[in-house]
């Protein structure tokens, strides 16, 4: 029963139950020939007729019309995914309607509502002028929705941080602190949750739990620590000392963990803001040879038959974790804003002292 089609849906209820309209009618006390109307489009059963009807056919009100509230994540991941494909080859403004008529359906279904916030905000920067902040704005209101009438708590955390994300994408530095620096102290105790978790699993003899667990916390530590590494550089990208030893220790984390095969994305990020800083500090060699190491990782990407996470052999029960994620191992964005992308960053400012090298050049053309 896909859709507000009533007539068709009263049909397809009275015929899994081997009942004639006659026999329909006399329950709900009318007559055949209204009945017959139902189930032919030509009216429609008076409103509080519906309960009775929901009743009789022992569904809910929303089943007996068509319309479902809920989503399943099945149908969340593929609603996005269709959503991405339609941001890279529709008019922007097209893919934006579609999106909001999906998020007005299903207004209620609060995990859905959170990865609409997270499309939006991977793909403002497709809007013109003042269009894409306001989609942001937008987005922050979905958060407020979520926040407000949301009982799951994790879903109602997630919708925190994203609020406070959208705010400092939006050049509202203090609205974001107020929100996550009362979340953030480290000395919580409720920082220790995973590792108790672990150990309880342990106890209890669920070792596979325990596990699974440990390798999903060790695995987000790693992409929290180059994450971190890359704030660092930001912070410090006019200390050449500082930021040299950040780069070595980074690069440690990543050859030891495999991070360029795991998170091919999160490396580019990396050695994108390492030939930043190299740029602004004059080392030009070291600017060039991370822009080649960045281009590697989204060759990779391109590369790839889709754009998927994923664990290796050392994170072998990852990929369990990943499949019951709200979009499972898709990713947030299609290949087509890749390279939109890359031809962006070679524009970086930093780069002016490197263009007329022959690294440099090599890699605009691949992008051209």
């Amino acid at each position: 029963m896909d859709g507000l089609n009533l007539s068709n849906n009263i049909t397809q209820l009275r015929h899994q139950r081997k009942l004639t309209q006659e026999e329909l009618a006399d329950f709900m006390g009318v007559t055949k020939a209204s009945v017959s109307k139902w189930e032919n489009a030509q009216s429609m059963p008076d409103i509080l007729l519906l309960p009775q009807l929901a009743s009789f056919f022992d569904v809910t009100i929303d089943e007996l019309l068509g319309y479902e509230a809920q989503l399943s994540g099945e149908q969340i991941r593929q609603h996005y995914a269709q959503l991405t494909r339609d941001f890279a080859v529709l008019p922007f403004q097209e893919a934006l309607e579609k999106t909001r008529a999906l998020a007005h359906r299903y207004y209620s279904c609060y995990p859905f509502l959170l990865q609409l916030v997270i499309l939006y905000w991977n793909h403002s920067m497709l809007a013109e002028g003042e269009a894409g902040r306001q989609i942001l704005q937008e987005a922050v209101l979905w958060c407020d929705r979520i926040l407000e009438n949301c009982g799951d708590v994790g879903i109602c955390d997630d919708a925190l941080a994203l609020k406070a994300g959208l705010y400092v994408q939006l050049g509202q530095p203090l609205e974001a602190i107020d929100l996550l620096e009362p979340l953030s102290d480290p000395s919580r105790i409720s920082c220790q949750n995973s590792a108790m978790l672990i150990q309880a699993y342990q106890m209890a003899g669920e070792i596979q739990k325990a596990k699974s667990y440990a390798q999903v916390e060790q695995y987000l530590e790693v992409v929290n620590l180059v994450g971190d590494g890359i704030q660092i550089l930001s912070l410090y990208a006019k200390d050449a000392k500082r930021s040299q030893e950040t780069i070595r220790r980074i690069q440690g984390v990543m050859e030891i963990y495999g991070v360029e095969r795991l998170h091919p994305n999160l490396a580019a990020q990396f050695y994108f803001q390492t030939a930043v800083v190299c740029g602004l500090n004059g080392k030009i060699q070291e600017a060039c040879q991370a822009l080649g190491a960045f281009e590697k990782c989204v060759r990779r990407l391109l590369d790839a038959e889709e754009l998927v996470l994923h664990g290796d052999d050392y994170f072998d029960l990852l990929d369990t974790w990943i499949d019951r994620q709200p979009l499972g191992n898709m990713a947030p964005r299609d290949k087509s804003f890749i390279r939109q992308s890359v031809q962006d960053i070679l524009r970086h400012p930093a780069f002016e002292k490197i263009k007329e090298t022959e690294e440099f050049q090599r890699i605009a053309r691949l992008w051209e």
